[in-house]
């Protein structure tokens, strides 16, 4: 999507949130909680004609907090879930 191009239905009707105001803070809805008092604010890319939307952390000194605090996914780990 950060091309331009949605990755379902292959339209050019990608629209970004990146100015989107009050992204974080006690009210912000575009965020997503890391620990008890930190947040990452999140930009968001919409297709207007599927509607398909993904996420990014607007913040990338965050991603290094989220690696330490979050639990990590390893492939083998998703596979034996499917069983």
């Amino acid at each position: 999507m950060k091309t331009g191009i949605c990755p379902k239905c292959s339209s050019h009707e990608v629209f970004s949130g990146a100015g989107v105001a009050l992204k974080k803070g006690p009210f912000g809805s575009n965020s997503i909680p890391i620990g008890l008092t930190s947040i990452a604010a999140l930009d968001n890319l919409v297709c207007a004609e599927c509607g398909y939307v993904e996420s990014y952390v607007s913040e990338p000194e965050k991603l290094t907090e989220i690696s330490r605090k979050w639990d990590k996914i390893e492939p083998e780990d998703f596979e034996k879930k499917d069983d």
